[in-house]
């Protein structure tokens, strides 16, 4: 189930990926890495704490 959207989706998606490329070309490792959260759940529109706090920024 989607709880994930719009301008949130974005942010997330746009701040993994910096995050993620950061820590392929070394800079701020290890802490970079964890823009694969944000990244991951960007791209699945799932968010897991989103889920237990009943969070939903999903227009559907």
């Amino acid at each position: 189930m989607a709880n994930v959207g719009g301008m949130d989706k974005k942010v997330r998606i746009a701040v993994g990926a910096v995050l993620v490329v950061l820590a392929v070309l070394g800079y701020g490792v290890p802490w970079t890495w964890i823009g694969l959260v944000p990244l991951l759940t960007g791209l699945f529109n799932f968010c897991p704490l989103y889920a237990l706090l009943g969070k939903n920024t999903c227009n559907r």
